[in-house]
């Protein structure tokens, strides 16, 4: 039995053809087998490898390499954290302290008891002028405050949507960077439309 359904399998073959090289696939790929099961099987690893033509030890080494794909189960919402020097220095500390008490968890990688939240420390998200930030599912947000922290687990309890203030989408990329490379990365993320309130902080790194 296929663990991934015929229509996302479909997704993956239509993707090479949409970049320059059809390894530069693999990434979304595994997204769109990431969000169908929640966590990438070695079954749904090797249908990926399958569908684009890849071989599956290389499939297998762009899971393991990126820490926002996850090979064992996680909670429906997951927080990626920035807590490298920029982020550090304005606060992103308090915010994993905050996080951890508002979703009921003590660890990264622990699913909190109603099973909707779990969150992990990032060593770059590639957005430094906006720290301290964190990626919640497909979406940035920047300038975090532990009341943000707040009324964001607060809302996803409450609605299941993410509030749209504050948030900027990542680019897609085949490298690096937004994806939250494990042990580092760069990258850019396009600006907000708006100008930054002012307010007091700690000194950018």
């Amino acid at each position: 039995m296929s663990a991934l359904s015929a229509h996302v399998l479909e997704e993956i073959k239509e993707l090479p053809s949409k970049y320059p090289q059809p390894r530069s696939a693999v990434m979304p790929a595994l997204d769109l087998a990431q969000e169908e099961l929640g966590h990438l099987t070695p079954e749904a690893m090797s249908e990926v490898a399958v569908a684009l033509e890849l071989d599956p030890g290389y499939v297998e080494g762009v899971a393991t390499f990126y820490s926002l794909f996850h090979l064992e189960p996680v909670g429906k919402h997951r927080f990626y954290v920035c807590t490298n020097l920029s982020c550090m220095l304005r606060g992103a500390n308090e915010i994993v302290d905050r996080l951890k008490q508002s979703i009921g968890v003590t660890q990264p990688n622990q699913v909190s008891p109603d099973l909707l939240f779990s969150y992990e420390e990032v060593e770059c998200l590639g957005a430094c002028e906006f720290a301290p930030m964190m990626r919640l599912d497909h979406k940035y947000h920047y300038d975090l405050t532990p009341e943000t922290i707040n009324d964001v687990v607060a809302q996803l309890r409450k609605t299941g949507l993410l509030p749209t203030r504050g948030e900027v989408a990542p680019p897609h990329s085949s490298g690096g960077g937004p994806q939250g490379r494990r042990g580092s990365a760069g990258g850019e993320i396009q600006a907000p439309k708006k100008p930054r309130a002012t307010r007091k902080k700690k000194a950018d790194g």
